[in-house]
């Protein structure tokens, strides 16, 4: 076993420890010093969540049927701040699964987004109840099952149905054998000639998220599909040139990173599905790269002033983006 933390400037876990973040401290306990949900200091932090920092804001704002804003403008006009973005952050921050304001956005989310046919969800609810199906979002689908994964769900009917979706109809090619029909057809930003990125990084997400002992063939496949995708670019090169950056912006980190990705996400799922593989390098030389003097890492992007309250500061040393360099650093070099 190496030692990973040799790989850092100086030790940060202390600062991660400090009072003022509770989901920073809860992760921490757990991911980077092998703590369990029965320690005491968990079980504290757990607590702490729903009563301190941005999860108490968020829930402050929502309406009595779950949901945020206006009900039927869950995702589009209402962008960051309808009820979609609201439960990926309250993934994002632990927040306590068995709360009823939870629950009721997660019931909320399952009646009004949710394709009854397909199971996967979508950005517009139909006159005839669930999600439009023509409004179906690969990214969208990832995020929901996710979410719902994090917080209590992984049990429900209607998350293995949009666990289906993503066996069924999420793609992982560069355009050489794009596949017709529904959902594929005109819809070209997230389907087109090439795989879309963030399709394939939240539904990654998603399935990363079913422990390991439940994963089915299929869902088996879909991972190991995936992640051969995100490998063949080198994370956030370009497959058939990979001295190429795809985008510039995947180079610089953030949080919460809602629909879009990062190198820092991409390497860490790789990591959490257990590969250790020699094409995960260069991203995890961009990570180690921009770590500060303190062991610190910043946060580079943001959608800040977007949001129902702002979560960290851009240009900021970041307790996120830390954290999550951090548990990438000690997959690969532990």
């Amino acid at each position: 076993m190496g030692d990973w933390k040799s790989f850092l400037s100086t030790d940060p876990t202390g600062w991660l420890l400090q009072e003022g973040n509770p989901s920073v401290l809860y992760a921490t306990l757990i991911d980077l010093m092998g703590k369990t949900e029965r320690s005491s200091e968990v079980k504290q932090a757990k607590r702490r969540i729903m009563h301190e920092g941005v999860v108490p804001r968020i829930l402050a704002r929502q309406e009595e049927g779950g949901y945020w804003g206006v009900p039927g403008d869950f995702y589009v006009r209402s962008k960051y701040r309808g009820t979609v973005w609201q439960i990926i952050i309250l993934a994002e921050l632990a927040a306590d699964a068995g709360d009823k304001r939870i629950m009721k956005a997660c019931e909320f989310i399952l009646e009004y987004s949710q394709d009854r046919n397909s199971g996967g969800f979508a950005y517009f609810g139909s006159p005839e109840g669930g999600g439009e199906k023509d409004k179906v979002l690969p990214c969208l689908t990832g995020n929901m099952v996710w979410s719902l994964i994090r917080l209590g769900y992984m049990n429900d009917p209607r998350v293995k149905r949009g666990i289906d979706w993503i066996n069924t109809y999420q793609r992982f090619d560069d355009g050489t054998k794009a596949p017709k029909g529904w959902p594929y057809d005109g819809r070209e930003n997230c389907w087109g000639k090439h795989t879309c990125h963030m399709g394939v990084v939240k539904s990654l997400k998603a399935l990363a998220e079913i422990p390991p002992r439940r994963r089915t063939a299929a869902v088996k496949k879909t991972l190991g599909e995936g992640a051969e995708y995100l490998l063949c670019h080198h994370i956030y090169k370009g497959s058939h040139d990979p001295d190429r950056v795809s985008k510039e912006e995947w180079l610089r980190f953030g949080f919460p990173l809602i629909w879009k990705t990062d190198a820092l996400e991409m390497l860490g799922l790789l990591v959490k599905l257990g590969y250790r593989d020699p094409r995960m390098m260069e991203a995890m030389d961009l990570v180690l790269s921009k770590q500060d003097e303190e062991g610190r890492w910043f946060l580079e992007k943001t959608f800040n002033g977007r949001f129902i309250t702002n979560i960290e500061r851009k240009g900021k040393q970041s307790k996120w983006v830390t954290l999550h360099a951090l548990k990438a650093i000690k997959g690969i070099y532990q």
